[in-house]
């Protein structure tokens, strides 16, 4: 805390204007203090002498002429061993701590360390002494569940420094002691196992920024064959309210083929965040049979929350998602839902007397959001090892109108979208991704060619069925209404998807292209059908085999008996390949 204060002028919800005197900067956190009570800001604005802050908790009671404490720190999150399992607030406080010490109706001003000052780790030295490091190279190690977690020089440093001591193996907090290195004028800085980062920061502490294109396997068919999603990429999943974006990164949280998953409910409705908060330590991580909880992190601000909070939380998990890239792991981070800060960012420009954008949101906006998902990155290490970190957000857009700012603000800086329509919601099409509308820059684990055979079939089947809408079946040729059942197959066998059924949710990535391949034979095929009610039996009865199909292990004797019954379906109709279909498949061998 420095000695620079000022005092309260003027107050305007959760805007509050602070005169001061001596020196002030742009986001340094200054505590506001109200009937005994301080209570944590940022200054967002500076216009003279005038500072205008925005504070992180309901501001009643605040009036003008209150004393402000300005600390010459910005708004940081504590990182080092100890963050994973933790649920947070944006300010990084734990909240199973605050509720210890305020009950279950937390109070304004409370406020926790990040990471519990009186746990000890098991420290393991890696460097000696006289060794040369630069910010981002690390000197030791600790455990961290069934992660190592690395202790590295603060990424705040500058320059080359030389290891003077190091402590040897043993436990300790995260606020001893456990080094001392000197700069290139000598002077001594005591680095511990852990240090703050100002969130709104990227980390930068790597030697190149690659491109991304290893595929981040979710285990979703639909996402990972036709709209696919790299390691360190970013997409976006917008829909209506119902849509299912929470149970969809529920099931990407779970199954995605990534190290650490962190979770930022950025204002969503409390039912949900209480819903992710009680079902994450119950789920069953299928990497390790134990919690999925000992790899992820939540970060948790519901809309009923202070708005200025749901901006903390945003930087704070992208900021705590960087830090575990550092140690060569690969990071999901899930923003649900990114409408709701954008809705903060709006209030508090209001507030600011801003110019409006479009539907009020501040001009700014697109700069924004852009410059959270390039936060994004597969990178490599200093020590050449490579992490990375994807980030995935939903978009809460009113109505489903996908052409509201917030969403087509997105979409431009997006690699991948993942657009969930009401009305494959509504009939009960899980995930509702629409595929018509969906797109991705990424490679998936299908050929490309194959994915779009399989596209082309469900862009002419929704083009027959709309047709039929009009004119009725008895007004459309037994070809058209044959491709119009086979989109109808397409749909509920690969882009259907069970997420609460163990062998169906965790479709890895050589099922997925045996059974594409399985269904290119079947779908690019021509049979001895003579009217469409045969042709609705044939397809009706080939679909149920195929879903059950679905459900089987794959290579099991349940999975390869599935198949003989589809292949003897084929064979009874007289199934033959098209020339397209085959050169597909032979392309494939």
């Amino acid at each position: 805390m420095t000695e620079n204060k000022g005092k309260v002028v003027s107050i305007n919800g959760n805007l509050v204007s602070v005169e001061f005197e001596g020196a002030v900067s742009m986001n340094e956190i200054c505590f506001v203090k109200a009937e005994g009570t301080a209570l944590k800001s940022e200054v967002i604005r500076i216009r003279g002498n005038i500072a205008q802050v925005q504070v992180y908790e309901m501001t009643s009671g605040i009036k003008c002429g209150d004393e402000v404490e300005f600390t010459g720190d910005m708004l940081s999150a504590q990182l080092g061993p100890g963050l994973l399992g933790q649920i947070y607030d944006g300010l990084q406080n734990p909240l199973p701590i605050l509720a210890e010490k305020a009950g279950w109706f937390l109070e304004r001003g409370v406020y926790a360390d990040g990471l519990d000052p009186d746990k000890k780790w098991e420290f393991t030295p890696t460097a000696k002494i006289g060794d040369t490091f630069r910010a981002g190279e690390y000197i030791g190690t600790v455990p961290e569940g069934f992660f190592t977690h690395k202790i590295f020089i603060p990424f705040y440093l500058h320059g080359t420094y030389k290891l003077k001591s190091i402590a040897s193996k043993g436990e300790y907090t995260v606020n001893e002691p456990i080094a001392v290195i000197t700069d290139e004028r000598g002077r001594e800085i005591s680095v511990s196992m852990s240090f703050n980062w100002p969130v709104k920061r990227a980390i930068r502490c790597y030697d190149e920024r690659l491109a991304p294109v290893e595929t981040m396997e979710t285990k979703v068919r639909s996402i990972d064959s036709f709209f696919p999603v790299a390691k360190g990429g970013t997409y976006c999943t917008p829909g209506p309210f119902g849509a299912g974006k929470t149970v969809l990164q529920h099931t990407t949280s779970k199954y995605a083929d990534v190290d650490i998953v962190i979770i930022a409910a950025c204002g969503e409705r409390a039912g949900e965040v209480v819903e992710t908060i009680t079902e994450f330590p119950e789920l069953t991580d299928p990497k390790t049979g134990r919690s999925l909880m000992e790899r992820t992190i939540i970060i948790c601000n519901t809309s009923s929350m202070p708005v200025a909070s749901r901006e903390a939380s945003v930087y704070t998990s992208v900021t705590l998602a960087e830090y575990y890239r550092q140690m060569g792991l690969n990071v999901l981070l899930l923003a649900d839902s990114t409408s709701r800060w954008a809705q903060a960012l709006r209030e508090m420009s209001g507030r600011l007397e801003e110019i409006p954008g479009e539907e009020a949101f501040p001009a700014y906006l697109e700069s924004y959001i852009a410059a959270f998902y390039e936060r994004a990155g597969f990178v490599r290490l200093p020590d050449g090892s490579t992490g990375s970190v994807t980030i995935g957000g939903t978009v809460s857009p009113a109505g489903g109108n996908f052409e509201e700012p917030v969403t087509q603000a997105t979409l431009k800086v997006v690699g991948a979208f993942h657009g969930l329509s009401r009305e494959r919601s509504d009939a009960r099409k899980y995930p509702a991704i629409d595929p018509l509308i969906s797109w991705s820059k990424y490679g998936g684990v299908i050929d490309a060619e194959k994915a779009r055979f399989c596209k082309n079939i469900l862009q002419q089947g929704d083009e027959i069925g709309s047709m039929m809408k009009v004119v009725g079946e008895e007004g459309t040729t037994l070809s058209d209404y044959i491709t119009y059942l086979k989109e109808e197959m397409l749909d509920a066998v690969y882009l259907q998807q069970n997420s609460f059924d163990l062998v169906e949710a965790n479709c890895g990535t050589a099922r997925q292209r045996y059974v594409t391949d399985k269904l290119i034979r079947v779908l690019g095929s021509e049979y001895a059908l003579a009217d469409k009610d045969e042709a609705r039996s044939f397809f009706n009865r080939m679909r149920q085999r195929f879903i059950n199909w679905n459900y089987a292990e794959f290579e099991s004797d349940s999975f390869k008996d599935a198949e003989r019954k589809i292949d003897a379906l084929y064979e009874e109709f007289q199934g033959k390949t098209t020339n397209d279909a085959e050169l597909l498949l032979k392309d494939g061998e």
